[in-house]
């Protein structure tokens, strides 16, 4: 019985390296055993199988016909997502009877890829595809009803409405998904009631605010 050792061994001779392959292993082996582009000099790496027979692609992995998957398949999403909420003290803001007013999200929660102006209060992803939107208001005066309308490139897109109850604050709140261009599209949040009266900004970020994240990407 003989045994053979190397640790490469290349799968083709095009005089173009990149139309090669190369199955190998590092060269301190690591429990890995790689497939690569190129020749057995100069490999980038495409598959890796470890040990356990767990494999990692290094791009694309399409598929054609049935996928069978036994265990899980963690989905990693990377795309934007934030959380701006308006902050101004104890005292409230007043906002004039039977208009819209624009609500000054001036304070970030998180904003994971810097899509969020707190200047102009408002989101505008540079990722193209379908984000989850949620918002709401709330007024501080009981018997004041309200409505949370969403803005898309400066007109109305989607609104919710609540009505006053005595010893209640008034809260409206919307939620939407909503197709974003990647570039100019983007999102701001107004308040519209019916009578003059204030918001409610007197208990942090769950009076009035904006949240969402990226669902898909296209």
């Amino acid at each position: 019985m003989s045994t053979v050792k190397t640790k490469n061994v290349q799968v083709g001779t095009d005089g173009t390296a990149s139309n090669n392959f190369t199955i190998y292993v590092p060269g301190t082996p690591d429990g890995t055993v790689r497939i690569g582009n190129g020749d057995a000099g100069a490999v980038t790496d495409v598959v890796t199988v470890n040990s356990s027979g767990d494999v990692t692609v290094s791009n694309d992995l399409s598929v054609t016909g049935n996928l069978s998957v036994t265990g899980n398949i963690p989905v990693q999403n990377t795309g934007p997502a934030f959380s701006a909420y308006m902050v101004n003290g104890n005292t409230g803001v007043s906002v004039t009877s039977g208009s819209f007013t624009k609500i000054v999200l001036d304070t970030e929660e998180y904003d994971t890829n810097s899509n969020f102006d707190t200047s102009n209060y408002r989101f505008t992803p540079t990722v193209a595809g379908y984000y989850q939107i949620n918002a709401g208001v709330t007024m501080a005066s009981p018997d004041a009803g309200c409505a949370a309308y969403l803005y898309k490139n400066g007109s109305g897109y989607q609104w919710g409405a609540s009505k006053g109850t005595a010893n209640m604050f008034p809260t409206a709140t919307t939620t939407t998904l909503v197709y974003m261009n990647g570039s100019t599209d983007y999102l701001e949040l107004y308040i519209y009631n019916g009578h003059p009266t204030t918001l409610t900004t007197s208990y942090g970020r769950g009076y009035l605010f904006m949240n969402g994240l990226l669902v898909q990407q296209v």
